[in-house]
């Protein structure tokens, strides 16, 4: 009769499907929200709806070698990551941000460990809006390691915020700094030195970007934005979507683009224009928000005082459904709507 292995599983493949999802659920958070019905481990979950909110819902996904690279990001730094880019659009609609479902798949080489941290990460970013993971699913994969996040969350009735309601003469208003993580995964692509202080910066707001939950909310009681959208694809790109859908052009003033002193002196140091890294970088995750002019600045001050976050006012929208930079020497030329996109670029991210 043979032996029984003593050896503990190191692997996804050493474990299982079911022993996995096992593992996965002793790892969550337990009793963190009283709505929760049915948690992980069930067919579904099942959860009570907050009476007079409106219910949202989104999902990103994130691919190895067109999102992430492992030889570069934790599974920790990636866990925070996953989840930080759902809560962000959970942010764009002013919303509270509630639960999550995760699905994986997974080499069967992963090792067992990886994936605790990767829980770890994911854990600690919607801890921080305290939400929790209530399901999801796990799959093996032949190849890349792929991350698919649910992400649900509620807003007040009336405080739901799209992209379609700007108007000619709304100031044009973004929270924070752009164009940093785009100059953070061509550092670290470059193999430069996160121990440096500018250059763990530009790489800690790549790997690990800071979802604008707080000021999302913020800006929605204030019932003063007409539009709001996050900065995924890029400032350009993502404008260029919320003019779209609102039927109106923009004119950006290029010196009043916020990017930060860390990002300005690494992307000298990789030969970058930090503009176009702010323009059509992406993965930044602010907000980019329109209201009318006369509010722009009570808008600013509020989010500032309530949050901490500066907001800064970029431009203005126009009837034209063209969109214009105004540089710094005087001329204009025109923006093109550009940024990410998935299916556009081949190889890494």
């Amino acid at each position: 009769m043979a032996k029984a292995s003593t050896t503990a599983p190191k692997t996804v493949a050493d474990l299982g499907e079911f022993g996995l999802i096992e593992r996965i659920r002793t790892r969550l958070p337990v009793g963190l929200d009283s709505r929760i019905v049915v948690p992980i481990g069930d067919d579904v979950a099942a959860f009570k709806p907050t009476p007079g909110k409106v219910q949202l819902a989104t999902c990103d996904i994130q691919v190895e070698g067109r999102h992430f690279d492992l030889s570069y990001i934790s599974a920790q730094e990636l866990g925070r990551r996953s989840a930080a880019i759902n809560l962000s659009d959970i942010a764009a609609m002013g919303g509270h941000p509630t639960f999550a479902l995760v699905s994986l798949a997974l080499p069967e080489t992963t090792p067992l460990d990886w994936v605790d941290q990767l829980y770890v990460g994911i854990n600690e970013e919607l801890g921080r809006f305290e939400a929790a993971v209530v399901g999801g699913n796990v799959s093996g994969s032949d190849r890349e390691t792929i991350i698919d996040i649910t992400m649900l969350g509620e807003v007040e009735e009336g405080q739901v915020l799209t992209r379609g309601h700007a108007r000619p003469g709304d100031a044009v208003l973004v929270t924070g700094t752009l164009g940093a993580s785009l100059i953070g995964r061509l550092a670290l692509e470059q193999g430069l030195d996160r121990d440096d202080d500018a250059i763990g910066r530009v790489v800690h707001r790549h790997a690990t970007p800071t979802p604008r939950v707080h000021e999302g909310q913020a800006i929605a009681e204030t019932r003063l934005a007409t539009a709001m959208i996050d900065v995924s694809d890029g400032l350009a790109g993502d404008l260029g979507h919320l003019c779209e859908q609102s039927g109106v052009g923009v004119e950006l003033v290029a010196a009043q683009i916020p990017i930060d002193d860390a990002t300005l002196k690494i992307a000298a140091l990789l030969g970058e224009d930090p503009l176009e890294a702010a323009l059509h970088g992406g993965e930044d995750y602010e907000l980019l928000i329109t209201c009318p002019q006369a509010q722009s600045a009570a808008l600013a001050r509020t989010v500032g005082e309530r949050t901490g976050t500066a907001v800064t006012e970029i431009g203005r929208v126009v009837a034209e459904p063209d969109m214009t930079l105004l540089l710094t020497d005087g001329s204009r030329r025109s923006l093109e709507p550009r940024g990410w996109d998935h299916f556009s670029r081949p190889g890494k991210p």
